[in-house]
């Protein structure tokens, strides 16, 4: 996603908040399968720990991206406890905050 897209999805986009992250979704007509985007902030930690969490959300989205509805790009912003979470509390809050957002497809 381009900056724009993600300011964007900041600005007009209806946010789902939970305690390890902040997931942003907005319907766009015509945009074929959803756009993800990631977001991990100096303030996660250091490189290595930005890396890990990005790669851990990253999994979890390619695990369920099939159960994803189209039309949507999705901001995914991790918060200071994503740090020190564990992979399935990620994917417990990823799968929670999507069915709030009503971007899956079940």
């Amino acid at each position: 996603m381009r900056t724009s897209e993600f300011d964007h999805v900041k600005e007009r986009g209806h946010p789902a908040r939970g305690k390890c992250m902040v997931l942003g979704a907005l319907a766009v007509q015509g945009s074929g399968a959803s756009r993800i985007g990631f977001v991990t902030g100096r303030r996660l930690g250091s490189a290595v720990v930005r890396n890990r969490v990005r790669r851990r959300l990253r999994e979890i989205v390619r695990k369920h991206q099939h159960d994803l509805r189209e039309d949507f790009w999705i901001v995914l912003i991790a918060r200071r406890d994503a740090a020190d979470a564990s992979y399935l509390s990620l994917e417990d809050e990823w799968l929670r905050l999507a069915k709030r957002a009503s971007i899956l497809a079940l």
